[in-house]
């Protein structure tokens, strides 16, 4: 097995500013009260002295422009799944470490992406487009590669001999132990694993409990080590907390295009499309605005999302400056792959049409485009409907009908018994007997014939049996 660690060394700073622009000095604070402390500092904030641990009024009196922000756990954890879901586009084994990152079974992948590097590329890259800067890892052992990511070593140990070499000189912090055993360790004259691991093991099990064992065999493969995968939810609902509230729909472009980053790789792992998408905006002090976005047949298409979200939006009018953004995808559709013709390089067959009825409505607005499908009703008139774009039909005929027909039956003249229009029509095909409607009060007993007139005009004519009231044009061919 081989593992990729994902560090994520300032989290809980990304997490409630990646809505927005990086730029000021900003930092996370912990704590309540005159206890508050500052969290993580942004490398604007630390150029001017600010650290870590440091007190919120000692901050302010060093940097009097500096913008806190608080922590916000309950979105950690949401953005840590979301991230996670996101990851399973690259490896069906995913595994949270809550509130610090992820690890990814990668062995399986590598040959998909064209190796090892191409692979590390395309998840730091898709990670700096999401927002987040991360440390990535790579070793044997999730905890061996975890360990490494940790301490801000970059590593690629794809071989098991050399793993305990690669992770003697690191400090014991990446461990993660309790700070009464850290102060224990270090008056101990012990600093780094390599020292742990050269100390005698009764000894250590004595006076800091198995557990401390077990974590360094687990580290270099002398226990195993199984990881719980992570499974993505049926549904996708990203939130992007803006550091500052915004009014201006373009600038909201930017927390929506990374919320979108995120959905399209969401759906890559678990190889579906969306046909409804749903846009919120949270406001300081009244009701959420929400916008809704509809799409003519299930989709994945990032470019396509985005450009159907910025069209959508254009004629939005917001009541309030918007402090974060909200996706919600509740249905998650298989996408089915579309047939393509064999010499074919272009798009999928009926792609154009969809793209184009999918930007018309978000111009235009849902109402503004319909489309038609076929209803299961013998009565020309009553076997078809307006739908939704793209929307299934119920049923089909394979009679040789019209496609136009008459918003009435038009009466015939009459020619020593013979149906006329322009010339005395000619019964090519037929009849087609419709009987039908009994149940509603609209029944019919017609006998349809496909007819044509000296001109060359093909019509669709009927006969009306019940009344026998003549011959009627109902549709036309050509």
């Amino acid at each position: 097995m081989l593992w990729l660690a994902i560090h994520l060394p300032d989290f809980p700073l990304e997490v409630v500013s990646r809505g927005g622009v990086s730029g000021g000095p900003r930092a996370v604070t912990d704590g309540r009260g005159v206890r508050q402390r500052l969290l993580i500092c942004s490398d604007e904030a630390a150029a001017l002295g600010l650290r870590a641990g440091m007190g919120l009024q000692a901050a302010y009196a060093l940097v009097p422009e500096l913008q806190i922000l608080p922590r916000n756990e309950s979105l950690e954890a949401k953005a840590l799944a979301n991230l996670a879901a996101w990851a399973g586009q690259f490896t069906s084994l995913v595994s949270i470490e809550p509130g610090k990152g992820l690890l990814m079974e990668v062995a399986g992948s590598l040959e998909l992406f064209g190796g090892l590097d191409e692979l590390r590329g395309e998840v730091r890259q898709g990670l700096v487009r999401l927002g987040y800067s991360a440390c990535l890892a790579l070793a044997p052992t999730p905890l061996g590669a975890w360990y490494l990511a940790v301490c801000g070593t970059e590593q690629q140990v794809t071989d098991a001999r050399t793993l305990s070499d690669r992770l003697a000189p690191l400090p014991l912090a990446c461990l993660g132990l309790p700070d009464s055993d850290m102060g224990a360790l270090q008056g101990m004259g012990l600093h780094c694993v390599g020292d742990l691991v050269r100390q005698p093991r009764d000894a250590l099990a004595r006076r800091f409990g198995q557990q401390l064992l077990d974590r360094l065999d687990k580290a270099l493969g002398r226990l195993p080590d199984p990881r719980r995968p992570y499974r993505p939810p049926p549904r996708y609902e990203g939130r992007a907390a803006l550091p500052a509230e915004v009014l201006d729909m373009e600038a909201l472009l930017f927390p929506l295009h990374r919320l979108l980053l995120e959905l399209a790789g969401y759906l890559i792992a678990v190889d579906g499309g969306i046909q409804r998408l749903r846009l919120g905006f949270v406001h300081a002090d009244r009701a959420p605005t929400h916008v809704m976005l509809g799409l003519s047949a299930p989709s994945r298409d990032l470019p396509h999302l985005l450009e159907l979200t910025r069209q959508r939006l254009e004629n939005i009018v917001l009541p309030a400056p918007v402090e974060q953004v909200e996706l919600l995808a509740e249905q998650v559709m298989l996408l089915v792959p579309q047939e393509q013709d064999l010499f074919s390089r272009g798009k999928r067959i009926g792609e154009d049409w969809q793209r184009l009825a999918d930007r018309l409505s978000a111009r235009l607005g849902a109402d503004a485009l319909r489309g038609l499908r076929l209803v299961p009703d013998h009565r020309p008139e009553r076997a078809w409907s307006y739908a939704n774009p793209g929307e299934r039909s119920q049923g089909g005929f394979t009679a040789n009908r019209p496609l136009w027909l008459l918003a009435e039956p038009r009466l015939l003249d009459m020619h020593h018994g013979h149906p006329c229009f322009g010339s005395v029509l000619q019964l090519r095909h037929g009849p087609e007997r419709v009987e039908s409607g009994w149940w509603d009060g609209n029944d019919v007993v017609r006998d349809y014939y496909v007819a044509e007139n000296r001109q060359g005009e093909r019509l669709w004519v009927f006969r009306e049996q019940r009344a026998k009231s003549g011959w009627f044009l109902h549709g036309i061919f050509a």
